[in-house]
């Protein structure tokens, strides 16, 4: 017998056969996301409005039942992969969409998807810049729970920075409303922000008010080529100290991650300019600040880049936008495996990190393409290998080490925007110190004490999990 099947017939008989699916079909649908990590659970719940959600986490809590939230399952770090079993709350059907132009606020509920806010947005005259890799597919409930950023994030932002409030249901099953829809708010603690980026742990996110931002009346992109990544960095180091320009967008492409889209597009980025690191820019706001920054910008790569091409139009530009969109698909090409870390580095550091992962390439003998947001410090770095290879396993998995403790010795982050979920748990004890840990653990035990929230994430390596699936030391297991 199943470890839960009493709550489950029990959950069955509460909310109907039409909410709560116990299929092979159903639940193995639910038991991954796209980390690839599996996890089979007991039931999906499937709730057609956010009330359904109140008795599922009622009984969850007082018979123990784990419980995970998912959405698309567009996360790598396993955050919604069911580890303990039990319940599946799928979110899908809750992608409501209500956009208020007067005050600039779109109304969402947390099944909804970004690119699906972003459209209501642009039609009603506004923009909804956060912007993740998935966002065609990624839902809101998980960008809040994840703090997902994008793109855009150097110049307007990540998700917290667009959520005014927050409404769901703590793990007792009882409804909670951190904020309104106003532009202020200064009445009691701040809950809502520890909802964001908890990655569901803390409470089930049903709705959210998010802000908006005027859309850009005007758009300008470049593309820049370098000799090196070093060289590369340094320059955009000294266009933010120097020329203080704020770009929308300055996505870092390094030579590797270039030689990928060339051949996935079948076309060089540059004509008669082959291995180079480049950045790519775009430029957003009114037609008299773009044409201003433009100039600035456009002097500054006569300085600094072996070559640079601006986008003659909008088609022109999307072309320039394929090398970035296409770089990381290709990657597979170097391997059939991908540890895609989403670090964060201070703009101070960013030479003596690439140059670290240089060495890092050499000391592991593993590709390791690198691309992300240089306005930001958010860099994605994938380290690739044959899984069935278990020497490659093996050099990936200590690559991945020397990464995390490099990052933090810089001053940096183990994540920017994909959250700890089960691939980056045994990582979190080298950002936070023992103290840190446990205040956050404090505020888990207070908010979820049977702890039935996404168990077996951030803090807890389970043995199996530690054992069968990742094989890392932790970080306090070397001498």
């Amino acid at each position: 017998m199943l470890p839960f099947a009493k709550a489950t017939r029990a959950l069955v008989r509460r909310l109907g056969p039409a909410l709560v699916d116990t299929s092979e079909e159903g639940r193995w649908a639910a038991s991954f996301d796209s980390s690839k990590l599996s996890f089979l659970p007991e039931a999906v719940i499937m709730p057609r409005r956010h009330e359904d959600i109140g008795p599922v986490l009622e009984l969850a809590n007082a018979q123990g039942v784990p419980v995970t939230v998912r959405g698309r399952g567009t996360t790598l770090m396993g955050s919604a992969a069911p580890i303990a079993g039990g319940w599946v709350i799928d979110m899908l059907r809750l992608n409501k969409v209500r956009i208020d132009a007067e005050a600039g606020m779109a109304h969402v509920q947390a099944g909804a998807v970004n690119a699906q806010v972003q459209r209501a947005a642009a039609a009603a005259g506004w923009f909804y810049p956060p912007d993740p890799a998935s966002k065609a597919y990624c839902t809101i409930g998980g960008n809040i729970a994840c703090n997902a950023g994008g793109m855009h994030g150097g110049k307007y932002g990540v998700t917290r920075d667009f959520v005014i409030a927050l409404s769901g249901y703590l793990p007792t099953g009882e409804w909670v409303q951190w904020g309104v829809a106003t532009r202020k708010f200064s009445a009691g603690f701040n809950l809502r922000d520890l909802w964001i980026g908890s990655e569901g742990m803390l409470g089930v996110v049903t709705d959210a008010v998010l802000r908006l931002v005027p859309a850009p009346a005007a758009r300008w992109t470049l593309l820049t080529a370098f000799a090196s990544e070093v060289e590369a960095v340094e320059a955009v180091r000294a266009l933010f100290r120097e020329v203080r320009v704020q770009p929308a967008i300055c996505e870092f492409l390094d030579r590797d991650s270039v030689h990928c889209a060339e051949r996935a597009t079948g076309r060089p980025v540059f004509v008669g300019q082959r291995d180079r690191a480049v950045v790519l820019f775009e430029l957003a706001g009114s037609a008299s600040e773009v044409r201003e920054e433009s100039k600035k910008l456009l002097a500054w790569a006569k300085t600094h880049a072996v070559a640079q091409r601006v986008a003659k139009n909008r088609e022109e530009a999307e072309q320039l936008w394929e090398v970035r969109r296409k770089c990381s698909g290709a990657m597979f090409e170097l391997g059939d495996s991908k540890l895609n870390e989403d670090i964060v580095v201070p703009m101070r550091a960013y030479s003596r990190f690439m140059r670290f992962l240089a060495q890092l390439k050499k000391s592991s003998r593993l590709h390791i393409p690198t691309f992300g947001h240089l306005a930001d410090g958010n860099l994605h770095v994938n380290i690739m290998f044959n899984r069935e290879d278990a020497d490659q396993a093996r050099r990936a998995e200590a690559a991945v080490e020397r990464l995390m403790r490099k990052v933090v010795e810089l001053g940096g982050a183990i994540s920017g925007e994909h959250g700890i979920g089960l691939a980056k748990t045994p990582f979190l004890r080298i950002q936070h110190s023992p103290a840190q840990v446990r205040a956050m653990q404090a505020v888990k035990a207070a908010l979820d004490p049977r702890g039935i929230l996404n168990p077996g994430k951030m803090f807890d390596v389970f043995e199996v999990w530690k054992q069968e699936k990742l094989n890392l030391k932790l970080p306090w297991d070397h001498k």
